[in-house]
């Protein structure tokens, strides 16, 4: 059983930054695929960004891509999710998740989820 632990959220200014941690634990964290989504209030949860255990397979969503940066060390057992250049917009929970094998853009994709962790992007 995987267990992921979201931490780095936080309040930041429009045009700040921010990196997000997700560390996992109780699995064979590289083989599996991590995801990035948020979800805002009253909103789906939204996919954001993934990386394959192949460290050099990427993918973002047409809303975060060339403003986030999904990455992972898996000497560390740890996934990560540079923001920069934040808008008000960007507010939400934010997860990681992970699945065994390749990426996928939808939530029902992954199996194991963190507990969120909250950014607010404040103008």
């Amino acid at each position: 059983q995987v267990q992921l632990v979201e931490s780095g959220g936080g309040l930041v200014q429009v045009g700040g930054s921010l990196r997000l941690s997700c560390a996992a634990s109780g699995g064979t964290f590289s083989s599996y695929a991590m995801g990035w989504f948020r979800q805002a209030p009253g909103k789906e949860r939204e996919f954001l960004a993934a990386i394959n255990w192949r460290v050099s397979s990427t993918y973002y969503a047409a809303s975060v891509k060339g403003r986030f940066t999904v990455s992972r060390d898996n000497a560390k057992s740890t996934a990560y999710l540079q923001m920069n250049s934040l808008r008000p917009e960007d507010t939400a929970v934010y997860y990681c998740a992970a699945r065994p094998g390749g990426w996928g853009p939808g939530p029902q994709n992954y199996d194991y989820w963190g507990q969120g962790t909250q950014v607010t992007v404040s103008s």
